[in-house]
C-alpha cells in the first residue's frame, strides 16, 4: 500500500509520509486482526459461557477508521482491496 500510494500520489513531504505511516499501520493492525477473526470468530464465551464480541473486532473496527482518518487527511478516498 505504501509504494502504491507514494508513486500514485508523490507523497513526499513529512507531514504525508507521517499520514501514510499511520495508514499504513492501522491497514496491517486491521489485516492482523481480521486473520485472528477468520480463525477463531467474531463471538467469543466469556468466563461464565455468555457470548460476547471477540476483542479482535475491536481492533479490527478501530483500525479501519484510523485507515479512513488517515487517507481523509491525505485528502485521499478509501477504496476496497487497498
Amino acid at each position: 500500500m505504501w509504494t502504491r500510494l507514494v508513486d500514485d500520489y508523490g507523497i513526499s513531504d513529512a507531514g504525508g509520509v507521517a499520514l501514510l505511516r499511520a495508514a499504513c499501520e492501522a491497514f496491517q493492525r486491521g489485516e492482523q486482526a481480521r486473520r485472528i477473526l477468520r480463525r477463531e470468530g467474531a463471538v467469543i464465551r466469556d468466563r461464565f459461557g455468555q457470548p460476547k464480541a471477540h476483542p479482535a473486532t475491536l481492533i479490527e473496527r478501530d483500525s479501519r477508521s484510523q485507515l479512513v482518518a488517515a487517507l481523509r487527511a491525505l485528502k485521499l478516498s478509501p477504496q476496497e482491496g487497498i
